[in-house]
């Protein structure tokens, strides 16, 4: 896996390497393009063999925003669901993998949003008196898999935790998803020049969170 230094190379290289890398990564293998035709077209069994290879990354990206095994789980059936709904929709199959990532994305902060309702809810019914906050929910480190491999210690691992979702969720695409910077701005729909500035950010308010760690 890239170290955060090396992936970070991706955002000082030249545009024209840009580009090159944006085409050897936009394009998925011909068997994944027929697969996604033959899915496009009310095909399960090629759906499935096209999840199987990607349902454990779906995961990750759903959990990196609701840090909570059962809630990423849920997420991420949502969203699968969701793809195989909208699938007839999607005119270019090379993109398959970064509008799967975006569905998975926003079926997680749907969910997290969701959460957030329910607490409100609990908060308000509660006894008038009560201004104490309602905690978060734990969160399940033990599921952090290859995301160990960025977060090697317990005190990046709790900086990592204070982070707002949506920087958790890119430094996961790019450091241990390894997507370069053009693929997270397709995924995520904005230009590459935001997604660069967003994970630039999200590097500091990482640092940031580890200096408060310290």
């Amino acid at each position: 896996m890239a170290t955060p230094r090396q992936a970070g190379a991706t955002i000082d290289d030249p545009e024209g390497y840009v580009d090159a890398v944006t085409t050897a990564t936009n394009a998925v293998t011909s068997v994944d393009d027929a697969l996604v035709r033959r899915a496009r077209s009310g095909e399960a069994a090629a759906f499935g063999t096209l999840v199987d290879a990607r349902i454990d990354r779906c995961y990750r990206l759903a959990w990196s925003i609701l840090s909570n095994d059962a809630d990423a789980a849920g997420a991420t059936q949502d969203a699968l669901v969701s793809a195989w709904r909208e699938l007839p929709r999607l005119r270019d199959t090379a993109a398959f993998d970064g509008w799967l990532n975006r569905i998975v994305a926003n079926a997680a902060l749907m969910a997290r949003r969701h959460r957030v309702r329910l607490r409100e809810v609990s908060v308000g019914s509660a006894d008038p008196g009560a201004d104490k906050p309602q905690p978060e929910p734990p969160q399940d480190l033990h599921a952090r898999t290859q995301m160990d491999e960025m977060v090697d210690n317990d005190a990046i691992a709790r900086a990592f935790d204070r982070l707002r979702p949506q920087d958790r969720m890119i430094l996961v695409l790019h450091h241990v998803e390894e997507r370069p910077v053009a693929e997270i701005a397709r995924s995520l729909g904005i230009p590459v020049g935001t997604a660069k500035w967003r994970l630039h950010a999200a590097r500091g308010a990482l640092e940031k969170a580890m200096e408060a760690e310290a």
